[in-house]
């Protein structure tokens, strides 16, 4: 009997692996999707926000010789000699135009510096280039005499750096003070902050327009209400780049609002709402407002209006009651429903890139710039490694205090 238990058990043990063999093997094309669609391409993200071999394969003789240098004085005529061989050797293969961008990079206004001292230095016989490189070099522009452009390159030639995370930080490394505010250019935090106002404000506006929709749906016939949630699903089954021209057709300063405000009487001259922060936010908003719509409806279905009845037959106020009673029962709605709005609206492009002109862009169209025109695919990587950072510490906040009330309530 106890044998015949033991081998019953060994069967269904192996039956249970066989099943969870099964179950994995039907989920590995979902693993495998969400490995190639999502966790690869944020891994690579991550990578080339700190691996930048390009300078470091192009001069490696000269950051070489950078490598005993104290980062203070110029460097020795040995390191000038050495970068004037290998600008030339640049130049023959056509690559000083790659040295000239990496460079700009670094230090603002090298691109047209290096371009020319390739020039100069292409004239130039082997023998000439040994003994009046470094000359040619200095005379070719004053940049080459000033230490800090050095200590840049030699931290452009690092193969692993941080240097495009402080980039995105408005922040420098300068040889003398140390780490510093950068003094030329201060836009990305201030696009980080712009992005988040403008997010919130966006989310606000869907929670006031969504949350009466969503509540007069949930109050309606079932029938009824499944016919006007239709509606509210219309805009998944239109073009997200249709209705976002539908908005420059309505906005613009020809546009159906401003002629008819004319054509009223109420303005003398129109008004410029196309390609604003006002564009952009009006445009999300509309798009976003099913998102915040759908959360509430499935809550709010789920509630018993008889708790709100029984308060108002208890002589409660209509909105005493709503607000003590029916209002923190709909929080789990609510809360869902900001936080994929904010966070799909952070991360937003095709929209702010249309109607939102100069005024209206975000971080994320910064982060396409990078990659699509000035071809910074690094800084790009950190724009967007920070701005990941950045939703992910917002979901923990949520998930740590918000959703945690949630259950409470629940």
């Amino acid at each position: 009997m106890s044998t015949l238990t033991t081998h019953e058990a060994g069967q269904a043990s192996s039956a249970r692996r066989r099943k969870r063999l099964a179950a994995f093997l039907f989920v590995v094309p979902l693993l495998l999707f969400i490995i190639l669609t999502f966790v690869a391409p944020i891994a690579s993200m991550l990578w080339r926000s700190v691996h930048h071999p390009t300078v470091a394969e192009l001069i490696p003789e000269t950051l070489s010789a950078l490598q005993g240098w104290d980062g203070q004085q110029l460097p020795e005529r040995q390191v000038f000699d050495t970068f004037a061989v290998e600008l030339h050797g640049l130049a023959k293969q056509r690559l000083s135009g790659k040295l000239a961008e990496e460079f700009n990079r670094a230090y603002a206004g090298m691109s047209s510096v290096v371009k020319s001292s390739a020039r100069r230095l292409g004239r130039l016989s082997p023998a000439e280039l040994e003994s009046k490189g470094a000359e040619t070099l200095l005379a070719a522009h004053r940049n080459w005499s000033k230490p800090e452009l050095w200590f840049a390159i030699a931290r452009a030639g690092k193969v692993y750096t941080y240097d495009y995370y402080l980039t995105a930080l408005d922040l420098e490394l300068h040889p003398e003070q140390g780490l510093q505010v950068r003094e030329d250019t201060q836009i990305y935090l201030q696009l980080y902050s712009k992005t988040l106002n403008m997010a919130l404000v966006i989310t606000l506006l869907c929670a006031l327009l969504g949350y009466p929709l969503a509540y007069y749906l949930a109050g309606l016939p079932e029938n009824r209400a499944n016919l006007l949630l239709v509606l509210v699903l219309l805009p998944f089954w239109t073009s997200l780049l249709v209705r976002t021209t539908a908005w420059i057709a309505l906005l613009q300063t020809n546009g159906v609002i401003n002629s008819f405000l004319l054509g009223a009487g109420l303005l003398d001259q129109p008004l410029e709402m196309l390609y604003t922060s006002f564009a952009t936010v009006v445009a999300m908003t509309h798009i976003l407002l099913p998102f915040m719509i759908l959360p509430l409806y499935s809550v709010m279905r789920g509630i018993d209006p008889s708790y709100l009845r029984a308060a108002l037959s208890l002589g409660a106020r209509p909105i005493p009651a709503f607000v003590r009673i029916y209002f923190p029962m709909t929080l789990p709605g609510l809360s869902a429903g900001a936080l994929l709005v904010f966070i799909i609206s952070v991360g937003y492009y095709i929209t702010p890139a249309l109607v939102g002109g100069t005024d209206g862009q975000m971080i994320s169209n910064i982060i396409a710039f990078h990659m699509q025109r000035s071809n910074n695919w690094e800084l790009a990587a950190a724009l967007g490694s920070l701005l990941l950072g950045l939703i992910l510490l917002l979901y923990w906040v949520y998930d740590r205090f918000v959703g945690a009330s949630n259950i409470k309530l629940g």
